[in-house]
């Protein structure tokens, strides 16, 4: 079966996809950075259980005013300048966090951190499905959930190379954050704005030149056609326009998707992993190589995703990996409970991973980037990433307390329960998207 047209410039349109992509990278070093260095972090700050749950999620605190940020430059100035404005967010915050004194400090650095998170993990999906043809977009957005997890595999690598280095190791661990950060920032000097959002501003030629490299004259006069048809005279983004009655049913399905891709849980597993095996007797190194083993399977499971994405479509995934996930959390509850080897806890903790990593993960940044209407996409989108983020700030803070109160195993019986009413949800609610561009998409997302 054919998935693309053959006068599209595939080197061009995957080139820039990568390089925005970078953004997706910078997204899984803060993310997973925490996990190697938070044994050493309990240490220098003395954290309790609050501070070890506020200390992890003030990322997401500083991810939900990225993306207000983020929502603002790109709808007023292009999804480039937001780009930028995030790789230099990332390189400041990687030098704080490194040499922050106190815990105080530190917060604030991740808090930092934290804008440039949302900031890209925003403008870098939404830059791509602009820049895509249809045929391939679910696969080209899917290249920034491959770079996340790049992004996770190669700092747990390095924390675990520097877990020897004594207790400032953790310095070194946020600190290299810096060399992705620029080399980010280079690459994003070289990127062309938005064709979508040129045309929106009333740059038109600049739009058409732009289309024509990807696809050729034909390519960008369809293209044209449909963006100007899906636009309204007034072209302004409000967040009120966000939640008018056409858009509504979208936005809520794009929320609730967001919030369900952490409330599913996995997040506990990628930034309490050491948590998680230190319960079942597992020492530091054996936490640590874990998180390398989880990085391992995650690349190796999205790679699979990024090949199925348009092929097997965007629904079906997203049902097998909420199923899925709730049969093994129920699974690996009991095992965390009755105090199984740490082995068994690994090879749940590894089918967990590559079910999400085929599935939650990547296809919900390709549906958030698809599904809302050209002239709100930028607001909308932020509404719906800022919820993903609260709800990873609330995952991520309340595990420890509530791992404390009820033991580790205990609200993996909640994640069961939640991956299950996920599975109903999707498929009472979400169309499938795959082929469709953008334009068509507005009209069929829900039932």
């Amino acid at each position: 079966m054919k998935v693309q047209h053959p006068t599209y410039n595939s080197s061009y349109v995957i080139g820039i996809s990568f390089i925005s992509a970078l953004g997706g990278y910078l997204f899984g070093f803060d993310f997973a950075v925490i996990s190697g260095a938070l044994p050493f972090l309990r240490t220098a700050f003395e954290l309790s259980t609050w501070w070890e749950g506020f200390l992890t999620g003030s990322l997401a605190l500083g991810c939900i005013a990225g993306c207000l940020i983020a929502g603002n430059i790109a709808d007023r100035f292009g999804r480039k300048p937001g780009l930028m404005t995030a790789a230099l967010i990332f390189a400041i915050s990687s030098l704080g966090m490194a040499f922050s004194n106190t815990l105080t400090v530190f917060v604030i650095m991740r808090f930092a951190a934290g804008i440039g998170v949302g900031m890209a993990s925003m403008l870098s999906p939404m830059y791509i499905a602009e820049v895509s043809p249809a045929a391939v977009r679910g696969r080209n957005v899917a290249i920034n959930q491959l770079t996340i997890v790049l992004g996770i595999l190669i700092t747990n690598l390095v924390n675990y190379q520097l877990a020897d280095k004594g207790p400032e190791a953790w310095r070194w661990m946020f600190g290299l954050g810096t060399i992705p950060s620029l080399l980010f920032l280079v690459g994003v000097v070289w990127l062309p704005e938005s064709p979508r959002w040129l045309f929106k501003a009333h740059h038109d030629r600049k739009a058409q030149a732009i289309l024509e490299k990807i696809g050729g004259p034909a390519f960008a006069n369809t293209t044209i056609a449909e963006i100007s048809r899906s636009l309204p005279t007034e072209t302004k983004e409000s967040y009120s326009a966000v939640f008018a009655k056409a858009a509504r049913p979208a936005v809520l399905v794009g929320i609730t998707l967001a919030v369900f891709q952490q409330f599913c849980g996995i997040n506990v597993v990628f930034n309490y992993t050491s948590t998680i095996f230190e319960s079942v007797g597992a020492n530091l190194d054996r936490q640590l190589f874990e998180t390398v083993a989880i990085g391992a399977v995650n690349l190796v499971f999205t790679i699979v995703a990024m090949w199925q994405v348009d092929k097997l479509g965007r629904r079906p995934l997203r049902l097998f990996g909420s199923l899925a996930l709730s049969v093994l959390y129920i699974v690996m509850a009991l095992l965390l409970k009755s105090g199984a080897g740490a082995g068994w806890v690994s090879l749940l903790v590894l089918l967990a991973i590559a079910s999400y990593a085929t599935s939650l993960a990547p296809v919900t940044w390709v549906l958030i980037s698809e599904i809302f209407p050209n002239n709100i996409r930028g607001r909308a989108t932020s509404v719906a990433v800022i919820s993903l983020w609260i709800a990873y700030f609330i995952l991520v803070f309340t595990f420890p307390i509530l791992a404390e109160k009820v033991g580790t195993y205990g609200p993996f019986w909640l994640y069961a329960g939640i991956c299950l009413l996920g599975f109903f949800f999707i498929k009472s609610k979400v169309k499938e998207t795959k082929g469709k561009t953008l334009e068509e998409l507005e009209p069929v997302i829900v039932h």
